[in-house]
């Protein structure tokens, strides 16, 4: 190698250690996002218990609320979907689950998925007495969810779990 072909070498690879850490860590900055507005999701939360057209609204502005979780205090959290669940509002749970919600038992519960509920429940029997928000049981979810959990509720009652509420 002639000495002109060593020094361009030389000063490509020089560059490249020196910008590479720029570079990475500049990709790594453009991963990184702004956390969302706090009141805004609490709007989006309280919105899921049951204004339709406030969830929708918000999830054309916001996608990411979808994925928003409010914290109550003292360990209560909770997401849009969640709301749905605890008072049985299917539209919006079905709404929000069509969008990638990340769906749990308890709205499950409230749906009437027995054949997701029960066959869970069944091999984590100590995941019956769980909290879901508020304090809300599973034996809550059920009864939201009317004819659909029927099933549930029977399946709930026969082993006792006939709370609404627990304490958190």
């Amino acid at each position: 190698m002639d000495r002109k072909k060593f020094l361009r070498q030389s000063l490509a690879g020089t560059g490249f250690i020196i910008s590479a850490p720029i570079l990475s860590s500049a990709a790594i900055r453009s991963f990184e996002n702004d956390p969302l507005p706090p009141e805004k999701v609490k709007e989006f939360v309280i919105a899921g218990h049951g204004n339709f057209d406030q969830v929708k609204k918000m999830i054309a502005e916001t996608p990411t609320l979808l994925y928003a979780t409010w914290d109550w205090g003292n360990g209560d959290f909770e997401t849009a979907l969640e709301g749905a669940g605890h008072v049985g509002n299917k539209e919006i749970a079905n709404y929000l689950i069509s969008l990638g919600a990340r769906a749990n038992l308890f709205v499950l519960t409230m749906l009437g998925k027995t054949s997701i509920v029960k066959p869970f429940l069944d091999t984590f029997p100590q995941y019956q007495t769980a909290r879901g928000p508020h304090g809300f049981t599973f034996f809550h979810h059920a009864q939201k969810g009317g004819d659909d959990a029927r099933e549930l509720l029977e399946y709930f009652q026969a082993k006792g779990l006939t709370e609404d509420k627990v304490a958190l």
